[in-house]
């Protein structure tokens, strides 16, 4: 049987030191309600936006095993815009398996945009952004998933080892339910060191510095033999000067 690995959690105080000295943070679930001001019943209330995730159509290794949606913003100091709804799309050079292509995924919720919690969410995310390469509108992402055991096995990271061409990445862990696996990997980009973990935390996060490391998480079985289990998880990128893609970037 693989060890767990416990997080390398840090401090809400020492957040932005950390990501800075080592290119990634780890919070636990009580230092994240902190920083977000977040009460229990607006983490439910945030938490049924998962209860209705259609399937990802494009995964190239024929999996069936993921749910998402995808929505865009701007952030720019406390402000936080919606952008008309968009194809995520990323460099091959970032993404060996998806990179390249148009994925037209459907957006997010009203009910979950409009959300106190989630405004908040995405300023906190942006002045974390801020902090490490300085203040200035962040063209942001989220993605919200579920990978699941439905086949027996499933996959939150099928293109490996990798970053994603922006500047920060947070990725929550919003819940997980019936699996063993899921452990979560950073090395840095250019160099030796790495850390391995299992967040099991319901909104712990994992903030990376993007152009100084990778990561990727390890595949999910069902901790009942055929028995149906998932993990779901937030992921939200921050990238500054525009989206990827986009002329401007």
């Amino acid at each position: 049987m693989t060890p767990e690995f416990p997080p390398p959690y840090v401090p809400l105080a020492e957040l932005d030191r950390a990501l800075s000295d080592t290119g990634f943070a780890l919070l636990d679930s009580a230092s994240v309600s902190r920083w977000l001001a977040a009460t229990p019943a607006e983490w439910r209330d945030l938490q049924q936006a998962w209860d209705e995730l259609p399937p990802d159509e494009y995964l190239k290794d024929g999996g069936r095993y993921r749910k998402r949606r995808h929505s865009c913003f701007v952030v720019d100091g406390e402000r936080v815009d919606l952008v008309p709804h968009r194809a995520h799309w990323q460099p091959v050079e970032y993404n060996a398996l998806h990179g390249g292509m148009q994925r037209w995924f459907q957006p997010m919720l009203p009910q979950t945009l409009a959300l106190p919690l989630w405004q908040r969410l995405l300023v906190r995310l942006g002045e974390a952004a801020s902090a490490l390469r300085g203040t200035q509108p962040w063209y942001t992402e989220a993605h919200t998933f579920r990978i699941d055991t439905a086949g027996g096995i499933g996959r939150p990271t099928p293109e490996g080892a990798h970053r994603d061409g922006v500047d920060l990445v947070a990725v929550f862990l919003v819940a997980r339910q019936g699996i063993k696996g899921g452990e979560s990997r950073v090395f840095e980009a250019h160099g030796p060191r790495g850390q391995r973990f299992t967040l099991q935390e319901p909104w712990s996060l994992l903030l990376l510095d993007d152009q100084r490391v990778i990561h990727e998480t390890t595949p999910i079985q069902p901790a009942v033999p055929d028995a149906y289990g998932w993990r779901d998880t937030l992921v939200v990128t921050c990238r500054a000067g525009g989206f990827p893609g986009d002329r401007t970037g």
